[in-house]
């Protein structure tokens, strides 16, 4: 019997359990950095969110949609990982669960699951509680805390925001960047920020084991990277005074975290090669005209929706050619 189901389709001998639980590996480094620097918070949302995807997800499909159960893929796992890492350390326990709710509830199985959700859920559900309580989701802990500090951790700006708030009482950038952690600090992750994209080296490390896997390709990741250093590289050369230089940008927020696991999500990224290097162009300039030019000192994860949206489209006009059809140009 053939079985008709929605992407993602793969051919090869892998499954979305096996490249799901990859992407887990491909996390942990992250994961384990962001327990030494942010101590149990970073524990506790992390745990928290992950189990909440996974119970939302079995509800929601056991006694709403009533179809056949899903959990075992590893997908919910992946999404509530992936939703802590964008949450600060010491968020409480209830906005992380209603994080899972949204990203399960409204920016997956709403559309029918795995396969159907046109907009990656994890930021989903991070930006919704981003607009709904901004004041928690900006009060990001310091790192290297006591251990057992959660709530009561001591909180400070991420560098994005000490530009940002720089460049907006007209400070230099050479006087803003001697405000910010080095750049060793900002590749090792010793600064404020959600607890599981400080971590350049971490982040790295996982993209270079899910190339060696090939559970992703270069595409995605390399065109948003590029695309970024070249504009905030044009901006930097144009005006060094007023704009920051681009091993800053890629080395601050969210950028490699996005570029690496979100944006490569199976199900909300383009098929084709081609596609793809338009895709992460797309992320890549929103993102800079919005750390740059917008009122928010962050832009990947409204960069990466954004550009979720145009996936569709970008299918559409970069087909890959059909098995047995010859070329256009032929």
């Amino acid at each position: 019997m053939l079985t008709i189901s929605p992407s993602p389709h793969m051919h090869s001998g892998e499954s979305v359990k096996k490249l799901m639980f990859g992407v887990i590996i491909a996390l942990m480094p992250a994961f384990i950095v962001s327990v030494i620097y942010y101590g149990i918070g970073a524990l506790i949302i992390t745990v928290t969110a992950m189990l909440s995807c996974a119970i939302f997800e079995y509800l929601i499909q056991r006694f709403i949609l009533k179809k056949q159960l899903s959990l075992t893929d590893g997908s919910a796992l992946v999404t509530g990982m992936l939703l802590a890492f964008c949450l600060p350390a010491n968020l409480p326990v209830w906005l992380v669960v209603l994080g899972s709710l949204i990203a399960i509830g409204i920016g997956k199985m709403s559309f029918g699951g795995l396969g159907n959700n046109p907009f990656n859920p994890a930021l989903v559900g991070r930006v919704v509680l981003f607009v709904s309580f901004p004041v928690k989701m900006t009060s990001y802990p310091d790192p290297l805390q006591k251990w057992f500090n959660y709530t009561d951790a001591v909180t400070g700006a991420t560098p994005l925001s000490i530009v940002k708030e720089g460049i907006r009482n007209q400070d230099s950038i050479p006087d803003i960047m001697a405000r910010v952690p080095d750049y060793l600090d900002l590749f090792l992750g010793k600064i404020g920020g959600s607890s599981g994209e400080v971590a350049a080296i971490a982040l790295l490390l996982g993209l270079i084991y899910m190339l060696a896997r090939k559970i992703i390709t270069i595409h995605i990741p390399l065109s948003i990277i590029l695309t970024v250093t070249v504009f905030t590289g044009i901006l930097w050369i144009l005006d060094p005074v007023k704009y920051a230089d681009p091993l800053f940008h890629l080395l601050s927020g969210g950028l490699l975290l996005g570029a690496i696991f979100m944006a490569t999500d199976y199900v909300t990224s383009p098929m084709n090669p081609n596609g793809m290097w338009i895709y992460g162009i797309g992320i890549g300039i929103i993102t800079v005209l919005i750390r740059v030019f917008g009122a928010y000192p962050e832009g990947v994860q409204f960069a990466i929706l954004t550009m979720n949206a145009f996936v569709p489209l970008i299918n559409k006009y970069f087909k890959p050619t059909r098995f047995g059809e010859k070329p256009i140009n032929e």
